[in-house]
């Protein structure tokens, strides 16, 4: 779910305002001694089936190989086209089972190719829909997922609950995260099934899920407010490389809300985020850069954050570069314009 989610209209509202970050599958892991592979080796960041091993001496090999094909649809449902593929060379029977997923992918593929006009096709957000809907016809959470996306960008998000709701009770933490945010926006929100879904979605380690629970426990939307438990999940959600997350956790060691302050781990999590472009965190990174008298970066961070909109940082800008010669102020706007953000988590 690295497309825009329900949130989308919310930019870097944090702190802890109303919401705006895992893995699908690990492994099926069985004892002996044939492995079957992808044959494309996926990418580093999405889990995949690492191995497939059987003993065929042993008789649970005929159990798995005839598993019946909806058990087999269900268990598979929420696989990417890798594991697909890997589980796929597991036996005939799981091949013959699987078929219908990896259709799936491919008008999982063309609907994403339509949606956003790649692939030399033009935009049609109509096409993208009807490729998304056969997708998830056939089992795929993935394309459920993307399917209530377009529903909820296009108005109709009773449509696009329902399809999160399907994704969700299949196990996929996108739509669970997705259907949890959803209900938190309703009217009125249902705070309780929200909290369930997202703390599911959060325990299979999605960021998105992790930093949205936070949220909803700093500012005591549940059961209770939990500062310690919010700052936990906010951490969780930093180190999986989720932005917003990371400005969060920074106030918390800053202040002291929910765990010990340090400003040592508070400064570490602020330049973090910054780098990879929250430009409140470019704002307040500056400003400590300035305290410390640095000013070359601090102009650089101030600048930065001025670009993404951040007004107040104009001014100590303008103050600091008031004390620079020229090509030191040349200098740090040709830093400025080379600056580039570093990757983060959009799950």
């Amino acid at each position: 779910m690295a497309a825009a989610s329900p949130e989308y209209q919310m930019n870097q509202r944090t702190w802890p305002c109303k919401s705006d970050g895992g893995p699908r599958f690990t492994a099926l892991s069985f004892m002996g001694k044939h492995t079957a592979t992808t044959e494309n080796p996926p990418r580093t960041n999405i889990p995949t089936i690492h191995h497939f091993q059987f003993n065929q001496s042993r008789q649970d090999f005929s159990d798995f190989s005839q598993l019946p094909d909806d058990v087999l649809l269900k268990i598979a449902a929420t696989f990417t086209l890798p594991n697909i593929r890997a589980a796929s060379q597991v036996c005939k029977s799981w091949c013959d089972g699987l078929r219908p997923l990896r259709e799936a992918m491919l008008f999982l593929k063309y609907g994403k190719r339509f949606k956003h006009g790649r692939g030399g096709v033009k935009p049609s957000l109509n096409k993208a829909l009807e490729s998304f809907l056969k997708g998830a016809a056939r089992g795929s959470t993935l394309a459920m997922v993307d399917a209530g996306l377009l529903y909820w960008e296009m108005g109709r998000k009773e449509q696009g609950i329902a399809f999160y709701r399907r994704a969700a009770a299949l196990g996929d933490p996108a739509g669970q995260c997705n259907l949890g945010i959803c209900l938190l926006q309703a009217n009125p929100p249902d705070n309780e099934e929200a909290i369930k879904w997202l703390h599911k979605a959060s325990v299979a380690g999605y960021a998105r899920a992790q930093y949205q629970l936070a949220l909803c426990l700093h500012k005591g939307r549940g059961p209770s407010r939990n500062l310690q438990e919010a700052a936990r999940w906010y951490l969780k959600a930093a180190e999986g490389g989720y932005v917003r997350a990371m400005y969060n956790i920074a106030i918390c060691y800053s202040v002291g809300e929910g765990l010990v302050q340090s400003h040592k781990l508070a400064r570490k999590w602020m330049k973090r985020a910054a780098d990879r472009g929250h430009s409140k965190a470019q704002f307040e990174h500056g400003l400590s850069l300035f305290s410390e008298g640095n000013m070359m970066k601090a102009v650089v961070y101030l600048e930065l954050a001025s670009r993404a909109g951040e007004t107040a940082a104009d001014h100590v800008k303008y103050v600091i570069l008031q004390e620079m010669s020229t090509s030191c102020r040349d200098r740090a706007m040709l830093l400025a314009d080379n600056w580039r953000p570093l990757p983060s988590s959009s799950h």
